[in-house]
């Protein structure tokens, strides 16, 4: 089943409302981001291999409520798949080992360190951490 909710979510069009998130390629591009976004941004460390991932897509960013909050925020998606050297760069940069990690920036770009959530985290414990940053 979880395998159905993530293929879901990759093929939902704009005019659904699965939330959409832009795709992080590199470092660079994740600065510029956080230098326009004149918003919250909150970045999710995703690869098509991890469980975790999978589960936080079907099971968590679909909850109503989790959406409305997310909503409110650019979002981005490092997908880490590939390993690839950028893929390995953007995690050493935050000191991830691996995905899922979701990480939380405020409207001036700055990391909300205390807020980060790594592993698997269920929609009422994440809607918490959203509202934590500001996220109502």
């Amino acid at each position: 089943p979880l395998a159905h909710w993530a293929k879901a979510s990759r093929t939902a069009t704009p005019e659904s409302d699965e939330l959409q998130f832009q795709p992080l390629r590199s470092s660079a591009q994740l600065d510029e981001f956080l230098k326009t976004a004149g918003k919250p941004v909150i970045l999710d460390f995703y690869a098509d291999w991890c469980k975790s991932c999978k589960e936080m897509e079907g099971l968590t960013f679909t909850d109503p409520q989790v959406k409305r909050q997310m909503s409110q925020a650019l979002l981005l998606r490092a997908d880490v798949t590939a390993n690839s050297a950028q893929d390995r760069e953007l995690l050493r940069r935050f000191h991830l080992f691996g995905p899922p990690g979701i990480l939380f920036f405020d409207a001036q770009g700055r990391e909300i360190e205390t807020a980060r959530v790594v592993g698997y985290s269920n929609a009422r414990d994440f809607s918490v951490v959203l509202r934590s940053v500001g996220l109502q």
